[in-house]
């Protein structure tokens, strides 16, 4: 398990987070930890229950499927395999997707941010529901993606990269000892490093936006930026107005920046971007919600190597904000469908660290 930083190292984190205005020591796994962790054979594993069903699932499908001797043996160049984000590599629940409180943080607090009154208002309603930990309202929930998105137009690459430097440090609403930047389940990483140590290579497949996505994963997970799939804002030259992409010539004068949001990547949107975009049907697929129904049933789908997918169940309200009502449907459409499960709470020896703990 984790252990406490050196004197040093807290020093360091607690200049870092003096410099954003941000109080008290963060303890949870640092991003440098994160890129750290190494398991390339199934003895390594430290963050499963050692009696983990899901865990032994899938070591025996990555002994079978990387074995030349064995009959569903599968090359290299077709181990594929595809993660969700939010509530399957990191918190989903702290508390809301992170690319909505990235962007809310943003409107409500970046003077360099220009929205209307009307943009404002949404981002300031939803802040104070997840600020107190309150259901997000329906009336928002369902406009999230376009409404608070409003927060990405006219950024620039690099601006949203530097600003999304500054949210990582900030602490996570709701856990203790935990930023942003570090909220990534430390099981579901090992099973990264795993699968790339046997030759495996991972995709991120998101419905949270690519830009944000990627400066997420960016030094924390062995993943490329061209390997990050999520949902696309437009892209435009800043003296490019209304005229088309496919008409507008960019000048020397020009930058490029982020418009409005261009397309929602869930559901049937995922598989298209596989195909679009790898190429390779997976082999592996894993993913927390009906936004990833699709992705698994592709991947299952007359596929001509052994597949699998695992659904991770939000079950655990002691280390996490669980909805077990939920967890139990998710359970049972996997059971209906063949899908293997894994329960943060019997599967997961700790999510973020010991020392992470719920404030509520």
């Amino acid at each position: 398990m984790l252990k406490g930083k050196k004197l040093a190292s807290m020093l360091a984190v607690t200049a870092m987070l003096t410099s954003f205005g941000l109080t008290g020591i963060v303890e949870g796994a640092s991003r440098a930890e994160l890129a750290a962790i190494h398991v390339n054979q199934s003895e390594n594993f430290q963050y499963w229950n050692e009696n983990s069903p899901a865990k032994k699932k899938l070591v025996a499908y990555v002994q079978k499927v990387t074995n030349p001797k064995n009959p569903d043996f599968i090359p290299a160049e077709h181990r594929l395999a595809v993660f969700d984000m939010d509530g399957t590599l990191l918190g989903e629940r702290t508390p809301s997707y992170t690319d909505g409180v990235f962007y809310a943080d943003r409107v409500l607090h970046d003077p360099n941010c220009k929205v209307s009154d009307e943009d404002k208002k949404f981002a300031q309603a939803y802040w104070d529901a997840i600020s107190q930990r309150k259901p997000v309202p329906p009336e928002i929930e369902k406009n999230l993606y376009h409404n608070l998105y409003a927060g990405l137009a006219g950024m620039t690459p690099q601006s949203l990269d530097a600003y999304a430097q500054g949210f990582m440090k900030k602490p996570v609403i709701g856990l203790t000892n935990l930023t942003y930047g570090e909220s990534f389940y430390l099981p579901m990483v090992e099973v990264i490093s795993y699968l790339e140590a046997n030759n495996f290579t991972c995709y991120i497949v998101s419905a949270s936006d690519r830009p944000l996505v990627r400066a997420l994963v960016h030094g924390a997970l062995p993943i490329a930026p061209n390997q990050v799939i999520g949902s696309d804002p437009q892209i435009v030259a800043s003296h490019q107005g209304q005229t088309s992409g496919g008409s507008y010539q960019m000048t020397q004068e020009d930058t490029i920046q982020y418009g409005e949001l261009d397309r929602v990547n869930e559901k049937m949107n995922k598989v298209s971007s596989i195909v679009r975009e790898i190429g390779i049907q997976p082999v592996l697929a894993f993913g927390n919600s009906s936004g990833d129904y699709s992705m698994f049933r592709y991947t299952l789908k007359d596929n001509p190597y052994k597949a699998e997918v695992f659904n991770i169940l939000c079950d655990d309200t002691q280390r996490e904000y669980g909805r077990p009502e939920r967890a139990e449907r998710d359970k049972k459409t996997s059971a209906e469908n063949g899908w293997n499960t894994i329960s943060m709470k019997n599967d997961w020896k700790t999510i973020y660290g010991d020392n992470v703990k719920k404030t509520q």
